[in-house]
């Protein structure tokens, strides 16, 4: 690393590195989504989307967007909309193979958590693959294994949610129009 990693809103130059990452993380697993499917799901909603910025390449990412509690984006499709609800849904967070046991994937959730905070979310939910639902628990996330989560998810995936910690009454954002938190 030439730089302390930095995390910050992921821009659409760095579209062709996130993939990359993606398909490095999952190769093999058949979890691989590609580019365009990537890009579909930052798409609506850029502001809960982050990279971890190591100043000439990029070590990690999170996607995350607006999602009904309960479910999960279809990995076959990609987004056309953000859905109205108060659930913002982590659908994948990647750190670089090289990089990790470093705690880079808890401070790119942290980050998240923060910002789902000020803006107003109140659960958020993610589906854990890869055997990493213990990674999950410990940062707060509880499993609900009554949910049945789709074969494409790859075995043994588990659909978890949090609660999001109000960080103060004053950094509640108002809803927009269309019933969703602001982004």
């Amino acid at each position: 690393m030439d730089h302390a990693p930095r995390v910050r809103a992921l821009a659409d130059a760095d579209w062709p590195q996130v993939a990359a990452l993606e398909a490095a993380a999952y190769a093999g697993s058949g979890l691989t989504e590609g580019q365009a499917a990537l890009e579909s799901r930052g798409r609506v909603s850029p502001g809960t989307c982050f990279v971890l910025d190591l100043g000439d390449r990029l070590g990690g990412y999170v996607l995350a967007l607006p999602y009904p509690e309960s479910a999960f984006p279809d990995l076959a499709a990609p987004e056309r909309a953000a859905h109205r609800t108060a659930n913002l849904h982590l659908h994948d967070l990647v750190v670089d193979e090289r990089l990790r046991g470093r705690g880079l994937g808890a401070r790119l959730a942290g980050h998240l958590t923060a910002v789902a905070a000020d803006r107003g979310f109140e659960r958020m939910s993610l589906v854990a693959v890869a055997g990493l639902e213990g990674f999950w628990r410990g940062l707060g996330y509880r499993a609900h294994r009554d949910i049945e989560v789709p074969s494409g998810y790859g075995p043994h995936a588990l659909y978890m949610s949090t609660r999001v910690p109000v960080r103060g009454p004053s950094n509640r954002k108002k809803r927009a129009d269309d019933g969703a938190p602001r982004p």
